[in-house]
């Protein structure tokens, strides 16, 4: 007589997931412990790296983004370029000058103050005044870029993310002279 069977391949499955989920658990345990995953600035990014952590980034400023308190004005401007030499430049540059180190970091501090290639795009001066506003406030994560909710003030954030929106434009001449000032 034959023996029926009991229904023990759902246990046989339940416990084949759980193994390998384990598995899995071990094998990323082990690469973190011993392994040479990307950690220095100069090693090659992990694949999609970057849209896994610009796709997340994007969705939580279009779900955060604010419009400006305040218009642009010269004293908007003026402002924001003392600002932005103060805490911007040393890592994102000013009008005609670049920061040597900055192509040394992962990822590369964008120079907010050079042209796309060949189009008109000026730094960031693409995006909304609230996108730049957001990355000032909230810093990026693994980037470099801190967060200045805590050292600036909302308008002095404002100021210095309408400036960048503007970038590509003709500033007055104030705003270009305080950019443009040698570092004392």
């Amino acid at each position: 007589m034959a023996k029926k069977d009991g229904g023990g391949g759902f246990g046989k499955v339940f416990l084949g997931i759980i193994l390998g989920i384990l598995a899995v658990g071990a094998v990323v345990f082990l690469e973190l412990r011993f392994g040479t995953l990307p950690v220095a600035v100069a090693d090659q990014a992990f694949p999609m790296e970057k849209l896994i952590v610009k796709v997340p980034m994007q969705a939580r400023i279009d779900k955060e983004l604010k419009t400006p308190p305040f218009g642009t004005s010269e004293d908007a401007f003026e402002a924001g370029a003392h600002v932005y030499r103060a805490e911007c430049a040393s890592c994102h540059g000013t009008p005609g000058h670049d920061v040597a180190f900055a192509n040394h970091m992962y990822p590369s501090a964008p120079q907010l103050w050079r042209r796309h290639g060949k189009s008109s795009v000026v730094g960031v001066s693409d995006d909304e005044a609230g996108e730049t506003y957001w990355k000032v406030a909230n810093g990026i994560r693994l980037t470099g870029m801190p967060s200045y909710s805590h050292v600036l003030s909302d308008t002095e954030m404002w100021q210095v993310s309408l400036l960048l929106k503007n970038a590509d434009k003709e500033l007055p001449t104030p705003v270009t002279q305080i950019l443009t000032a040698p570092v004392q």
